[in-house]
Formats: structure tokens, C-alpha cells, sequence
């Protein structure tokens, strides 16, 4: 799996058409169709052309997607964090979740209600996040009490929780997501005993109608840039119907409307982005795989999301870089230019890769 999203946000603004939409896209790509786990949980083949071209090239029988997870997560209300609403829900499930994918309206309806009575993108924003920052102040209080009992036994490692505990609360108690307290590298443990909402990464999705709604979505940007998250605009009513569409007729209206990519294709480049991942590929005569992996992760340790004997086994990779694949799409011919690398364990894996493991 590539990721997973929780898709949150207040009632009425376009969570469960966004999910709809995002999970019913048909993507050319075999083996990984939309399937549900439950009514609100939907795993979907990640939009890439790469595979696709190594696939079509190298002549595999088939095509594996890395995929992404979706979340529908109940609609938040204020109280959430007291469990008002479906707020226990909602708060044990965006634990699970890698990142959150917060959906702000944008756009005007006489026909659907707002829950404030009036559309004000960044008045509701800070409505979700509140409610967040107040469940993990709960949770960071709780823990401070737990910690005080066991400092007092004298253990240094609970007294160095318990000061960094303490000056999380502060920081939240400021109105601050966790994200941007400043946790030391050796406090990593503590971070998975919190499991704080706040801790964890933010796209905005701003739902817009068919006119763009520039000024609200603008202001989401300003307001973004000072969190350090990213803004991605969508129709969630227009993708809903045209995922509904065949693809030829899907595509004919994007290239007609001006809309580059569909919004599946801009939530996995941004969710890619904003985790810092990367995907690199294998092919065989069976299939060609896309896998999903960090930034800066290593060639030997890459073995391992594809099987964990080929990590343990790793004797050395032959590598070859995605943009070399296009130039010479054949194998003969990207060998008779010398551009099969072989590599260490040490190699650290580029975006595009396609990666072939000697063990």
C-alpha cells in the first residue's frame, strides 16, 4: 500500500462526495479495482503512467499498482473531543490514518446547509482543529499524571517524558498542533505512546464548485503556507460524475474543460509530496509492480517491501532510472548502452526507478 488518507471535515462540506468520487475512478490498470472493507473505507490504484509504460514496453502479463487508502471519516462536530456527535469515532479512527485529508468548503448551495449558517473556509478549519488539539491536550494531561507517579520512583527516562510531556501541553494549550512542537529524535517513542491527531500531516482539500471559488481558495493557501501544509482544489460534485462517465468520454471533457488531471491524480502527487514518498518498480514476465517507499530509503532496505528474504539476502541491484526507460524502452537496447547501474546496499533508490534484485 502507498498510503492512507482520512478524509475529515465538518458536516455538509462534501466529505462523502469527495469519497464517492475518489473511489469510483476507473483506472487502466489491472489487478487493483476499487474495493470496499467496510461502507467507509475504499482502496484505490494509484494514477501513474510509468507503470503503465514499463508494463505496455516490458510486455509483463500484468500491471500492479501501488494503492491508496481511503478514510470516510464521520463528520466532525464541536464537542468532538468530549465524544458529542460521532466525536469518539471520529477520533479512534484518524488514528489510523498516515495524513488527513481535510475537506473545507468552498462552495455556495441554497440547497445544502451550512452548519455555521454561512460558508467561511478558514472559520471552519480552525473549528476541526480545535477540536483535535483539545482531544490530544486530554491525551497529553492524562499522560503528564501517569508520568508524575512513575518519576517519582526515581526513573530518569519517565522524568525525560515527563518535562517533554509538559511542554507539549503548553504548546498545545497555545492553540499549536503537535506537528510543530519541536520533538528530538530520541523522543520517537514517546511520540508512538501519544499517538496525538495533531501530529500528523495536512492536506487541505478546498471543495469548490464548476466557478473555482479563487477567493476562498486563495485565502486557504494563505492560511496553509503559515502551517506548512498544501492546498488542492476540487470539485468533488464534477469528479463524482465524471468518474461516473466511461474513460474516453471522462477524458474528452477534461481536455475540453482545460482540467489537466483528474482529482485522484492531484491528491496522490500532493499525499506524495506532503509524506515525502516515492514509488520505484519491478518487472518480470509475469508482472510489473509499482512499490511505495520514503525518501532516502535504501536500496537493500527497498528489498524489503517485496519481500523481506530479498532484504536479508540482498547481494547487489541492477538499476535502471526511469528517464533512461524512455529514451531506450527495451531491455537489449538499455543494456547495449550501458545503462544497467549496479548497485550496492548503500544505493539510495531514485523516484522511477525500476529495480531488479540479485540475491
Amino acid at each position: 500500500m502507498g498510503f492512507s488518507l482520512g478524509i475529515v471535515g465538518l458536516p455538509n462540506v462534501g466529505k462523502s462526495t469527495l469519497f464517492s468520487a475518489l473511489c469510483a475512478n476507473k483506472v487502466d490498470i489491472q489487478n487493483y479495482p476499487f474495493t470496499t472493507i467496510d461502507p467507509n473505507i475504499g482502496v484505490v490504484p494509484v494514477p501513474d503512467e510509468r507503470l503503465k509504460f514499463i508494463h505496455e514496453n516490458l510486455k509483463s502479463k500484468k500491471a500492479v499498482a501501488t494503492t491508496i487508502e481511503f478514510y470516510d471519516i464521520a463528520g466532525l462536530v464541536k464537542g468532538a473531543h468530549k465524544g458529542e456527535g460521532l466525536g469518539n469515532q471520529f477520533l479512534s479512527q484518524i488514528r489510523n490514518v498516515d495524513a488527513i485529508a481535510h475537506v473545507v468548503r468552498c462552495f455556495d448551495s441554497g440547497q445544502i446547509m451550512h452548519v455555521s449558517g454561512a460558508v467561511d473556509p478558514i472559520k471552519d478549519i480552525e473549528i476541526v482543529e480545535t477540536e483535535l488539539i483539545l482531544s490530544d491536550l486530554e491525551l497529553v494531561d492524562r499522560k503528564i499524571r501517569v508520568l508524575k507517579i512513575q518519576a517519582k520512583t526515581g526513573d530518569k527516562k519517565n522524568s525525560a517524558k515527563l518535562t517533554v510531556c509538559e511542554k507539549l501541553y503548553d504548546h498545545l494549550s497555545q492553540g499549536k498542533l503537535a506537528i510543530h512542537f519541536d520533538f528530538n529524535l530520541d523522543e520517537e517513542e514517546l511520540k508512538a505512546e501519544l499517538a496525538l491527531l495533531t501530529i500528523k500531516p495536512v492536506l487541505y482539500i478546498a471543495n469548490v464548485d464548476e466557478t473555482g471559488n479563487v477567493d476562498r481558495v486563495a485565502n486557504i493557501k494563505d492560511f496553509s503556507t503559515l502551517k506548512g501544509f498544501s492546498v488542492v482544489p476540487i470539485c468533488s460534485k464534477l469528479e463524482l460524475d465524471l468518474a461516473e462517465m466511461d474513460e474516453a468520454s471522462a477524458r474528452e471533457y477534461r481536455e475540453v474543460s482545460g482540467i489537466k488531471q483528474s482529482g485522484l491524480a492531484s491528491l496522490t502527487i500532493s499525499g506524495y509530496e506532503l509524506l515525502g514518498l516515492i514509488t520505484f518498480f519491478t518487472s518480470n514476465d509475469k508482472e510489473t509492480h509499482a512499490w511505495t517507499i520514503r525518501k532516502g530509503t535504501s536500496v537493500q532496505r527497498a528489498a524489503g517491501k517485496i519481500h523481506s528474504d530479498m532484504e536479508k539476502k540482498f547481494i547487489a541491484a541492477e538499476v535502471i532510472h526511469f528517464d533512461d526507460l524512455q529514451n531506450f524502452p527495451s531491455l537489449e537496447a538499455l543494456k547495449n548502452k550501458g545503462l544497467f547501474h549496479l548497485e550496492g546496499k548503500g544505493y539510495i533508490v531514485q523516484n522511477g526507478d525500476l529495480i531488479y534484485i540479485r540475491i
